[in-house]
């Protein structure tokens, strides 16, 4: 079974089985399409958000027909994988809790994504919102949408969605929100029927909390803060630069980098192509190859990692990217979380998030092109570079990771 979280109780075949039968429900999907990404994708969404409030889940049946008779497909494992990688896609945002699975129903050979209800609504598949309208499927409306930011009250919200209420809606830079995130995080054909104002838009991607009073919550504050730092005391980069391969060496350039994270990741990487230098090697033909010291997408992976996964709650301490000589260090505060731990930490597979807000907010930006690929396209690029592996120091207050020159 390919499964992205453990849900308990497991649905039953007995419970599938009436559930393939009942054409008016409103937790059930039906399809005979193997391909159709997005419309999985759609009604995933739509079960995660439960706008109904079954706190119930949502079943989605590939290989029958909307009668529930069977299509007869052949449910490869390809085909689960395809259905299972939809979640780590980068476009169902907050990714809600799913299994996929095959299974036969009544004679039949089903594909069946079981979606369980989110407490983080609403969640959006590509900047949409999908709600269950019966037993069809449709975009929120702004009264839905209200709905599902109010069911976040009643669940216990993680570190980066809480408010900040010594923080204000000034703190917020709406220009910032406006003209750079809002067009990169939900569809034009939403924001061009919008009917929500400056505070409900701020609401609806948890950069506002649903509360009376309306605090900037961390994330908000991260993403498009004016000055973050005020209220997150350890929310920036220190840069430093080393001439040897000693701590104690003579300092060439040091840089605190800060401000919400569109803009430090701005500055963060200018820095880093400056430092990194080029060589130039010539092969038989008098035709320039030139090598960098580093390879850049590794350098980009690593360092948006330690800025995405660190812990922000209860600290002062910066992400630390030490350049030496031979080689550069990258320290990342708060060691791993939930389903990482020292010994699998760096395999493939294997992820979790403590500030999944944090890492919604960076992939709506297109600072993460798949979750879960960080640390495996970066050893990908260093191998193809010519730089020895990377090497992880890993415990229960930070994460080190170091990555050795060509």
């Amino acid at each position: 079974m390919w499964q992205s979280r453990r849900l308990e109780p497991k649905v039953t075949n007995q419970e599938l089985e009436a559930l393939l039968c009942d054409l008016e429900s409103d937790t059930v999907e039906r399809t005979i399409s193997v391909k159709d990404t997005d419309k999985f994708g759609e009604a995933i969404c739509a079960f995660a958000n439960d706008l109904p409030d079954h706190r119930r889940p949502g079943v989605l049946f590939v290989g029958a027909a909307d009668d529930g008779s069977c299509a007869g497909i052949e449910v490869t494992d390809q085909l689960l994988q395809n259905l299972a990688a939809i979640r780590s896609s980068g476009n169902l945002l907050p990714q809600p809790s799913m299994a996929v699975e095959k299974r036969q129903l009544a004679g039949c050979e089903l594909a069946v994504v079981t979606v369980q209800p989110a407490s983080d609504t609403p969640v959006r598949y590509k900047g949409v919102v999908w709600i269950r309208v019966g037993p069809s499927r449709a975009k929120a409306n702004p009264q839905d949408e209200r709905r599902l930011i109010e069911k976040r009250r009643y669940y216990d919200q993680p570190f980066d969605i809480r408010p900040i209420p010594s923080a204000a809606l000034e703190d917020l830079d709406q220009d910032l929100f406006d003209n750079t995130y809002l067009p990169a995080s939900v569809s034009p054909e939403i924001l061009a029927e919008n009917e929500r104002s400056y505070v409900q838009r701020l609401s609806s991607v948890r950069f506002l909390s649903a509360s009376a009073e309306g605090s900037p919550t961390v994330v908000g504050l991260l993403t498009i803060g004016r000055d973050p730092l005020r209220f997150l005391s350890g929310a920036y980069i220190q840069f430093l630069r080393i001439d040897g391969v000693e701590l104690t060496d003579p300092i060439l350039d040091q840089k605190v980098i800060d401000g919400p994270i569109p803009r430090m990741i701005e500055q963060l990487d200018d820095v880093l192509k400056a430092h990194n230098s080029v060589s130039s090697d010539f092969t038989s033909g008098r035709t320039e190859v030139r090598e960098p010291q580093y390879p850049f997408v590794a350098l980009q992976q690593i360092t948006r990692n330690a800025v995405m996964h660190r812990v922000y709650e209860g600290t002062g301490a910066p992400v630390r990217i030490t350049w030496f000589r031979d080689r550069i260090e990258v320290n990342s505060p708060g060691g791993p979380y939930g389903n990482v731990t020292n010994a699998n930490f760096g395999q493939p597979g294997i992820t979790d998030y403590r500030n999944r807000h944090v890492a919604e907010a960076m992939s709506n930006l297109g600072y993460v092109q798949r979750f879960g690929l960080g640390i495996a396209l970066a050893r990908r690029e260093m191998e193809k570079n010519g730089n020895p592996p990377i090497e992880f120091t890993v415990n229960s207050s930070y994460v080190l990771a170091l990555l050795r020159a060509r």
